[in-house]
């Protein structure tokens, strides 16, 4: 077999993801390249959880419809994914919780109450009990899965190998699922890439109120912020988020917020004052379906032209839809030089699919980050913290800087930050700050903004944006087809767009959205899609449903 795709489901609450998670690191010390897929419901406990964990001998960074086990810690698991599963595939299940009505052949039951019972393990152990059945149903060695959940297990390790040792003992292989001899990679979530590149960005402060899907940015930095000296804050609401990182700005440090589209419609008027103070701030914004609270726990990319047009007035932005982990990591990074360099908001898009899936991470694949100090007053001459330089750069300086009044205004003001009315002090001003984009726009050109995937001769071509990534390019090279993923939204680099449509005669649109947003604002550059291919029910493209949407948009 080259590729595996295993379920497990249960309530909310029986430790699905942590499960999910612990598969998934047993398959990649096997060798292989793994994608897992959450998904769960906005509730504490009850309703319906599961991940699908995805292994292949190739980088991947999709799931599949079609699976080849199932783990079912209910009912439910197996009443709602059974018609996912493949010929010959099979399922493990709680016979104490479940009753199949399938073929007598295709499961393995287990009484994992019973078996938790005689260890005195608590319920939650269910999921590593199962664990240990699909180790020896897939062929594996017990001692992978143990060195495994030494890793993985700080609490009750040795009740949690017992618990395996019983699951594993009770099963019986079913077919040989071999490992690979190749290095496994670093495994990360979206959200822990964004973090680590933030970091390596230089960042000094993360503030962040939590919502869905961005709060585990939050959790992450929290736990290792003391090894980074940072500052890691969560205030009462985002107003004061976005209000307080502007004060670190003011301070001269880097700093960073995470949030997504409720809580960033309260940010837009200290996203205006960024952009008028002409101070760098880096903001995640998390998409997930809307309006309003929508669908919290689920995905959706249709907050890009709220990212674009968000805040009073013009400014200048910089705005990024990073694709995987990599791209994470590289794009948070250059975000935060970037907002430091030309003194203006970053906005990083993301959403659930991106943030909280979980990929194999390759630093080589990330690329080169070169870190750019901003420009810094000298001293030599008086200092005015708006002086209208070239490229609207003006040169930053900190309070208390010896012989510096620094001075920002959320009012019209000039050069020295004094606040004005006057006509000529307001264009002039308005001028110098929006000219940072048009020289953004140059820099821009020195990176990769827009990536050409798989067959790249081909004159049919998929266009995505963000997390669609995975899938499109995938898709892509299956069909033997294009894949086009603009990463930088604003500026929008149109030239590098163009070249990379060179040959292209059919574009076929990817996006989670209803609308086309990526589409309207390609459209403002003077190009056209002539398919879309739209999902808005929350949830990502699986590889088999995009595969069957591109076919039906090619004939």
């Amino acid at each position: 077999m080259d590729e595996l795709s295993i379920l497990i489901g249960g309530r909310a609450g029986f430790g699905i993801d942590r499960a999910g998670g612990i598969i998934g690191r047993l398959l990649n010390r096997m060798g292989y390249h793994i994608y897992i897929y959450r998904d769960y419901p906005s509730i504490i406990r009850g309703g319906h959880t599961f991940s699908i964990i995805r292994a292949s001998k190739n980088r991947i960074a999709s799931h599949r419809d079609k699976i080849d086990v199932i783990l079912a810690l209910n009912q439910d698991t197996l009443d709602f994914h059974k018609k996912r599963l493949n010929e010959g595939c099979f399922f493990i299940f709680d016979s104490e919780q479940v009753k199949p009505q399938m073929g007598p052949n295709c499961g393995l039951g287990l009484p994992l109450g019973k078996l938790l019972k005689e260890e005195l393990a608590p319920e939650i152990m269910r999921n590593t009990c199962i664990i240990g059945a699909l180790t020896k149903a897939i062929g594996a060695d017990f001692g992978i899965l143990e060195d495994t959940l030494k890793k993985e297990l700080a609490k009750d390790l040795d009740l949690n190998l017992k618990v395996a040792r019983r699951g594993f003992d009770a099963a019986r292989e079913l077919f040989n699922f071999e490992p690979l001899q190749q290095k496994s990679l670093p495994f990360l979530t979206g959200n822990q890439a964004l973090a680590l590149g933030l970091i390596k960005g230089g960042l000094n402060a993360y503030i962040s109120y939590p919502m869905t899907p961005s709060s585990p940015i939050l959790h992450y930095l929290a736990e290792i912020g003391d090894d980074f000296g940072l500052d890691v804050i969560h205030p009462e609401s985002e107003i004061s988020v976005i209000l307080m990182a502007l004060g670190y700005a003011y301070a001269g440090k880097k700093v960073a917020v995470g949030t997504s589209g409720g809580g960033f419609c309260l940010m837009t008027e200290g996203l205006s004052l960024a952009g008028m103070a002409e101070l760098p701030v880096v903001v995640i914004l998390g998409q997930r379906p809307g309006p309003s609270t929508g669908l919290p726990t689920y995905s959706a990319q249709s907050d890009l032209h709220f990212a674009l047009n968000a805040g009073q007035g013009e400014f200048a932005r910089f705005v990024v839809a990073p694709g995987d982990a990599e791209e994470a990591y590289y794009w948070s990074a250059a975000s935060m030089n970037i907002s430091w360099k030309y003194q203006i908001p970053g906005i990083i898009l993301t959403d659930k699919n991106l943030g909280e899936g979980i990929f194999n991470f390759d630093l080589m694949l990330a690329g080169e980050i070169k870190e750019e100090g901003p420009v810094l007053w000298n001293g030599e001459s008086t200092y005015k913290r708006y002086s209208a330089a070239k490229n609207g750069v003006s040169p930053l300086a900190f309070a208390p800087s010896k012989d510096a009044v620094i001075k920002v205004n959320s009012y019209e003001h000039d050069e020295s930050g004094i606040t004005t009315e006057e006509p000529q002090q307001t264009k002039m001003m308005q001028e110098k700050r929006l000219r940072k984009e048009k020289y953004l726009a140059l820099d821009l050109e020195n990176f990769n903004t827009v990536k050409v995937h798989a067959e790249k001769e081909s004159e049919t071509a998929l266009l995505c944006w963000g997390s669609n990534k995975g899938v499109c390019v995938e898709a892509a090279r299956r069909l033997g087809l294009r894949a086009v993923q603009p990463v930088v939204l604003n500026p929008f680099g149109a030239k590098q767009f163009q070249e990379a449509l060179a040959g292209v005669k059919k574009l076929i649109l990817v996006e989670n959205n209803a609308t086309g947003q990526l589409m309207r604002l390609i459209g403002g550059y003077g190009f056209k899609v002539d398919k879309q291919i739209f999902k808005y029910d929350g949830r990502p493209f699986s590889l088999e449903e995009l595969e069957e949407e591109v076919k039906g948009a090619i004939k």
